[in-house]
């Protein structure tokens, strides 16, 4: 039934997500409509337009294919749905995954740009790469020709895990050619990644609406080259919305491949970088925080404080309402430790309320 929830007509994310915090699934394809009336305020007519079973028939369906395809379906209240994504107001119901299902790792790097990319922009891409390959974070880009094939290509290379979000069903790899990128990502123990049904063709509506599953898997999305109007700059937009990390590269004020990121640059909507080294300091992830036994040798830590930072090492940041979830503590109580956690120096509240381990 999980699944059936993404095909219901006329419903998108942000609707669905708003009906999930009023009822659960099983309830909503099971009750009669005048209960759910009352319950989630739509009428008889919108109700009917819903068509709940023909989608649960489509999703039996999509299930079975996706069985016989290796492919699974993550739903957004599983455990195994990517945690940073799930923040988003707009995120997928549902995600299917092809390959390994790293899309929780502690350190996750979105690396976009232009489809018409430079010998520079390529060169950019490969330095980065090769600079944060002792992070062991996971590249994620879009398998798009120019920028985003070379981000899987130079992970791969420097052996780094990587995700592809296509704006297709992961039976209809587009642009074909980069099939041969496709497979190699799963060989290497990468993933494929779309919201759309298994067999959805790649509809040129879907690129900049996939977008926002690119900046919303990662802790800070990279912009390498763009031109004026591209499509990394719609990832780089949505990232903002996120309250996620921008970065871009400077490129020469002539160049059409530069002008969107100094565009984002001058803006401020994206933080200069000119070497990986940059990025690292910028997002403190060129030192080792001290974690559990050293921790609780150094300071004196309730048995409360040990836990949430036990939590903590975890991930390189999370937002409270997720360590709420994983904590099982009340709100007040978890406030009060994370402030003596704080004062103790030990962790750190940065943009958009993440914590981190200092």
């Amino acid at each position: 039934m999980n699944v059936a929830m993404s095909f219901l007509n006329g419903l998108g994310p942000i609707r669905i997500g708003t009906i999930l915090s009023k009822i659960d699934v099983g309830d909503f394809f099971n009750l009669s409509i005048k209960e759910l009336k009352s319950i989630i305020g739509l009428s008889e007519n919108q109700f009917r337009a819903l068509e709940r079973n023909r989608a649960l028939e489509l999703a039996y369906q999509e299930i079975e294919a996706c069985e016989k395809a290796q492919i699974t379906p993550l739903f957004i209240l599983d455990s195994n749905y990517p945690r940073r994504l799930r923040q988003c107001p707009d995120a997928p119901i549902v995600l299917y995954c092809r390959g390994e299902n790293i899309l929780n790792h502690r350190r996750t790097i979105a690396i976009v740009g232009s489809r018409l990319n430079t010998t520079y922009g390529k060169e950019l891409v490969s330095a980065f790469i090769e600079g944060i390959k002792e992070t062991n974070a996971v590249i994620v880009s879009g398998l798009a020709l120019g920028i985003d094939a070379h981000a899987h290509a130079f992970a791969i290379k420097n052996k780094l895990n990587t995700v592809a979000v296509l704006g297709s069903g992961l039976n209809q790899i587009f642009p074909k050619r980069n099939a041969h990128i496709a497979q190699q990502i799963i060989d290497d123990r990468g993933a494929l990644i779309s919201e759309y049904s298994l067999f959805s063709k790649p509809v040129r509506e879907n690129f900049p609406v996939r977008n926002r599953i690119i900046a919303g898997l990662a802790d800070a999305t990279v912009v390498v080259e763009s031109r004026e109007h591209g499509g990394a700059l719609i990832t780089a937009d949505l990232a903002n919305d996120y309250n996620r990390d921008v970065f871009a590269f400077p490129g020469a004020v002539h160049q059409q491949q530069s002008r969107g990121c100094n565009a984002l640059i001058s803006k401020q909507k994206a933080h200069l970088i000119t070497s990986a080294l940059d990025f690292l300091h910028f997002m403190n992830w060129t030192t080792k925080p001290l974690l559990g036994k050293q921790m609780s040798l150094q300071f004196s830590l309730k048995p409360e404080e040990q836990a949430i930072l036990d939590i903590l090492k975890q991930y390189e940041s999370m937002y409270v309402d997720e360590l709420l979830v994983l904590s099982n503590a009340a709100m007040s109580s978890l406030q009060i430790h994370l402030l003596g956690l704080e004062l103790k120096g030990l962790i750190q509240k940065g943009e958009g309320g993440k914590i981190r381990i200092n």
